[in-house]
């Protein structure tokens, strides 16, 4: 198969899954967000395809940001926090560096990281404050959920590491995101806040 048949097999098959997901969503809402209860046991079922892996590590890190505007809501934390962003992104340059990374490539990703998580905190301070009879009850301790962010942070640059190939692949590359992307959602049960959150988190992962 030469290189035009396969882009063009590509494509109708990135159309055919981007028609499934859109037919499959529930209805987007400014105010639909998701209870701030993270993964039972802090796994994610791993989506389909050859960004699986990598594609859930991104949505555990989402469900992490769950916690992280728990611990905040009601408190004078604000969601931005310059200092501990540079300090993760400082990290994300050394060890990419180290894993044989772009670490140009690996900061960019992480910055949509960090956006997504954004996202979910202040979508889910937004509902709590208009709807306080939704709040979480409970502060989690900032703590631990920074030990676990820097342990997915670890996992993630592995996964980038990984997939380098498929990732320079760009029709290949946005059809196995779209599979992982759709498959990963689904199992999960994300809400329009955790999706719209999942694409901007994945919005560097093809590189071409």
């Amino acid at each position: 198969m030469n290189a035009r048949h396969r882009t063009t097999r590509y494509a109708a098959a990135l159309g055919l899954l981007l028609a499934a997901s859109t037919a499959a969503a529930p209805p987007a809402s400014a105010t639909e967000t998701r209870a701030p209860t993270g993964p039972a046991d802090g796994a994610v079922a791993e989506p389909l395809g050859k960004l699986g892996p990598l594609t859930g590590l991104v949505i555990e890190r989402l469900q992490v940001s769950d916690d992280v505007a728990a611990s905040k809501f009601g408190t004078d934390s604000p969601v931005e926090d310059p200092v501990r962003e540079a300090q993760v992104l400082a990290a994300v340059r050394e060890q990419a560096e180290a894993a044989g990374l772009d670490a140009d490539a690996a900061e960019a990703f992480f910055r949509d990281q960090i956006t997504a998580s954004k996202i979910v905190q202040r979508g889910l301070i937004d509902r709590w404050t208009a709807r306080p009879d939704e709040a979480p009850t409970t502060r989690p301790d900032l703590g631990p959920i920074r030990s676990k962010l820097d342990r997915l942070t670890t996992a993630l640059l592995a996964e980038l590491k990984d997939t380098e190939q498929v990732r320079d692949e760009p029709v290949a590359c946005g059809v196995q995101l779209a599979l992982a992307g759709v498959s990963g959602a689904a199992a999960e049960h994300l809400d329009a806040l955790h999706r719209q959150a999942l694409r901007t988190a994945t919005g560097f992962v093809c590189r071409a």
